[in-house]
């Protein structure tokens, strides 16, 4: 699918917000940078060759999918590049360029063999590169979870944004740029898990409060849970965590459960999703299911019921 041009809502508004009005030839202008270093002049706009350019210092992207690469090189081949890239001269290097916003449509322009390719020159502080870097990628939908978040804290380290703040600059509600910024609490193990697909933002949002996300982790993956089923084990091992309200004193003759009978709870636990508790007296005994919700007592009784 062909690429469009800047939007007003979205990136548009983002770069707006920190460059001012971009004209229609995209070409745009700040405060601090007053003039603009144009590269040659084209019928088409400003142009420089694909090997002038250079990966931005910035750039919060990590990865870059090969199959969205190719498909983008494809759309280019057919259209060519609809959209510039923006760049700011590298100081002491003569013909060198870093690319602040677009080394995803840098790269994909190398695939499909252009010589040359549209481009904003911008002469650009560090601190206005990272800004935009940052901003421009994160209006973007195909972030992971994991850069989106640290993105946003490298916005609010660096530039002291607060999350209604981000929000405002991305298009994103505050209640979503302080989810993400949870998940970087994660242990780095969960990350590794997210980061290569094996687990979801959603699954592993379930997981930050549970006493040991990691093993969890591992568990909801092997076993294939859903986001619903994910948040109620963790729930369980919270509970399971958790020392009783009104401690009963253990009489002195009382025996301690047997390993058989402590294994039965904690996987009849794993399986409900609840606490389960397990007392034999001789051939006989009792077995107790904790909940707090109906909707849980609901839930169990389903279980229950299946034939």
């Amino acid at each position: 699918m062909a690429e469009n041009p800047i939007k007003k809502k979205g990136l548009g508004r983002g770069l707006s917000h920190l460059f001012g009005e971009a004209e229609a030839s995209y070409r745009v202008s700040t405060p601090e940078a007053p003039a603009a270093t144009q590269a040659p002049a084209t019928a088409g706009g400003s142009t420089l060759p694909v090997t002038y350019l250079r990966p931005g210092r910035f750039q919060p992207r990590r990865h870059f999918d090969e199959a969205l690469l190719d498909e983008l090189a494809s759309s280019i081949r057919q259209h060519g590049l609809l959209q510039p890239i923006l760049v700011r001269p590298i100081a002491g290097e003569a013909d060198a360029y870093e690319i602040i916003a677009g080394e995803r449509r840098w790269r994909a322009a190398q695939r499909a063999a252009l010589h040359d390719v549209p481009v904003i020159v911008q002469s650009l502080s560090d601190t206005q590169a990272l800004e935009i870097a940052l901003v421009e990628n994160l209006q973007r939908q195909d972030l992971s979870a994991l850069e989106e978040a640290e993105g946003y804290k490298r916005l609010m380290d660096e530039f002291g944004h607060s999350h209604s703040e981000l929000g405002a600059l991305v298009s994103k509600s505050r209640s979503h740029v302080a989810n993400m910024l949870r998940l970087l609490a994660l242990p780095d193990g969960v990350k590794a898990m997210m980061q290569s697909g094996e687990l979801s933002a959603g699954h592993a949002r379930a997981l930050l409060t549970a006493p040991d996300p990691e093993t969890l982790a591992r568990e909801v993956t092997g076993r294939s849970l859903s986001v619903r089923e994910t948040e109620r084990m963790a729930n369980a091992s919270k509970d399971m965590r958790k020392p009783s309200a009104k401690p009963v004193a253990t009489p002195p003759s009382a025996k301690p459960k047997h390993a058989d009978l402590l294994a039965l709870e904690r996987d009849m636990t794993e399986r409900l999703g609840l606490r389960v508790s397990i007392d034999a007296h001789g051939s006989s005994g009792t077995l107790s299911i904790s909940y707090k919700t109906m909707d849980q007592l609901d839930d169990v009784l389903a279980k229950l019921s299946r034939k």
